[in-house]
């Protein structure tokens, strides 16, 4: 069974910096994208960034500039270092991937659990 586990959130003050670690274990033939997504508390939840195997990277106009996406393909991890956090970044972050088990499966989307990260002085 394939988990993606994030790590790395929490508490900081606005101005700040946090990094968070997505990785994705499990029988795992590829992964195509891999990715964060957030949701504050009464949102939906949105894209923050995304990133391809061959390093393609989509950002949401609300973070350029601020925040860097990127990727250990031999790790199977994905990374998303923030940079002058504000609390409207205040949300639950989600990793994602789209995966594939074997080469004859067909690609699918897998969700971590989620991490929380809380801008606040």
């Amino acid at each position: 069974q394939v988990q993606l586990v994030e790590s790395g959130g929490g508490l900081v003050q606005p101005g700040g910096s946090l990094r968070l670690s997505c990785a994705a274990s499990g029988i795992i033939f590829s992964i195509n994208v891999m990715g964060w997504y957030r949701q504050a508390p009464g949102k939906q939840r949105e894209l923050v960034a995304t990133i391809t195997s061959g390093g393609r990277i989509n950002y949401a106009d609300s973070v350029k500039g601020r925040f860097t996406i990127s990727r250990d393909n031999a790790k199977n991890t994905v990374y998303l270092e923030m940079n002058n956090l504000k609390p409207e970044d205040t949300a639950v972050y989600y990793c994602y991937g789209i995966l594939r088990i074997n080469p004859q499966s067909a690609y699918y989307n897998q969700w971590g659990q989620g991490t929380q990260v809380t801008v606040s002085s």
